[in-house]
């Protein structure tokens, strides 16, 4: 019994031993699977050459075009008004900004000008007896001769001894005496030149103004100007009249400006050039911070792409036949996010959106609504 076991153990590991030899061989010669090839969806764009406006980002804090300082030129007392000098006071063209007490030279105007006139009147009977033919004309001079307003021209002479006569006189010193003190008389009164804003004030009412003292600053609100720096390359394509697009900092107000002037000089130590830029908004303040858009130049035959599909070696990938290729481009303009490119083919097929991880001869399927999606 014990070998008939025996036996039976013998002959099912010879089978298994079969049966498991007869799977090894199956297994070796069994086709390994195939690993499936990653076919990514790219975004394609269709060259087409044409003119690519070069725009030049720019920024500056803005300042007032039209600025007075005002400085006094005679001394007295600053006399009270009913506007009050103080920064942030509006005054109209003509307005009076400061008024100081000018009594004192006001009674020598009328001093001097009073001598004028007793002068000419002391010499009238001579120029009736000597000089008949011209004492109609000092006589009319004198009937429009007027203390109290501002001393007239003295009448044209036609001879020279009309000339030495008057001259010897001192009838013309005695004039352009008092006109002398006219003019000074007029500082003391100090009038806005256009209509403004104060910005800064440095005297009050009733306080000693001295000669030479600064009194304070005057702004014209109606127009500003922004001063940018831009790249000495660019000095030849500002264009004094260009229309420019400014922005504040949030990107919530828009402006329009125009280029007023151009510096004829590039900084030695920044190798920059200055433009100048003019704006009127009712909305704008001095000290503003404003971002520029300068069109500078046009650039015929030429492409925009984002900047992250140049390589560094400055190639783009164009798709062929469902695979990525390499070809060459000439850029032109670098700005932020985009790049202006020449040299490209019309008609390449070029991606529109990097692809991570992209190599030459990568097989790709193009995504046919390229345009409507991408932007999306």
């Amino acid at each position: 019994m014990r070998k008939i076991i025996l036996s039976g153990i013998g002959i099912l590991l010879v089978v298994l031993s079969f049966l498991f030899a007869k799977k090894l061989i199956a297994d070796k010669h069994k086709p390994k699977p195939v690993k499936e090839k990653v076919v990514k969806t790219v975004l394609i764009d269709t060259v087409k050459n044409s003119t690519i406006q070069i725009v030049i980002p720019a920024n500056g804090s803005l300042v007032a075009k039209r600025r007075l300082e005002l400085y006094a030129e005679v001394q007295g007392i600053f006399k009270p008004s009913n506007v009050l000098f103080k920064p942030g006071q509006k005054y109209t063209r003509g307005q009076s900004l400061i008024r100081i007490d000018a009594s004192e030279h006001y009674a020598s105007v009328q001093s001097a000008k009073s001598d004028l006139y007793n002068a000419i009147a002391a010499i009238m009977p001579d120029l009736r007896l000597d000089f008949p033919e011209v004492f109609q004309k000092w006589q009319a001079y004198l009937n429009t001769f007027d203390l109290s307003k501002a001393t007239p021209e003295l009448p044209k002479m036609t001879s020279d001894k009309e000339n030495y006569f008057i001259t010897g006189r001192s009838i013309v010193s005695s004039y352009y005496n008092v006109k002398n003190l006219e003019q000074r008389l007029s500082k003391y009164t100090i009038s806005a030149p256009f209509t403004g804003i104060l910005t800064e004030a440095l005297v009050t009412e009733g306080s000693l103004i001295r000669s030479g003292q600064k009194l304070g600053e005057f702004i014209d609100t109606s127009i500003y100007e922004l001063e940018v720096a831009l790249s000495k390359s660019y000095a030849s394509l500002l264009k004094v009249g260009e229309t420019v697009k400014l922005t504040n900092l949030d990107k919530t107000e828009y402006y329009i400006g125009k280029v007023s002037r151009v510096n004829g000089s590039i900084d030695a130590t920044t190798q920059t050039i200055t433009a100048y830029i003019d704006v009127k908004n009712d909305a704008l303040k001095e000290g503003m911070y404003l971002e520029a858009k300068l069109n500078v130049k046009e650039e015929p035959n030429a492409i925009e792409i984002d900047r992250n599909l140049l390589s560094e070696q400055e190639e783009i990938f164009v798709v062929r036949d469902s695979l990525l290729d390499v070809i060459s481009a000439k850029p032109i303009y670098f700005s932020d996010t985009k790049v202006v490119l020449k040299e490209v083919p019309d008609g390449t097929v070029i991606l529109k959106k990097s692809v991570p991880g992209a190599y030459a001869g990568m097989l790709v399927k193009p995504f046919k609504n390229a345009n409507t999606k991408a932007d999306k």
